[in-house]
């Protein structure tokens, strides 16, 4: 299954939920799983994005659907990226060679 980066960043609303209560972050990844995807880990971050969700999802309606759920509970600001892995990358690279 592909596997997805989504970024994110606390909105106002987020930050105050967080301040109250930090073990609220973990029902992010519940109501991300309860979308049907499946939260490979969840990392807080220093920099642009105050979290990283690893994700997999069937495929990029499924994710654009879980960033709108995201987005609509007011909580964060996701930015989604697919991924591929190094292997498939370079599989690629090397057939895109191959006269």
């Amino acid at each position: 299954m592909p596997v997805y980066l989504l970024l994110s960043t606390l909105s106002t609303h987020g930050v105050e939920c967080v301040v109250e209560n930090p073990s609220c972050l973990r029902q992010i990844s519940m109501d991300i799983e309860n979308l049907g995807v499946k939260v490979l880990g969840q990392y807080a971050t220093l920099g642009q994005y105050d979290f990283v969700h690893v994700i997999e999802a069937p495929d990029n309606e499924t994710v654009a659907r879980v960033s709108m759920e995201l987005i609509a509970q007011g909580h964060l600001k996701p930015l989604s990226l697919p991924t591929i892995s190094i292997n498939d990358f370079i599989s690629r690279l090397s057939l895109d060679r191959q006269p």
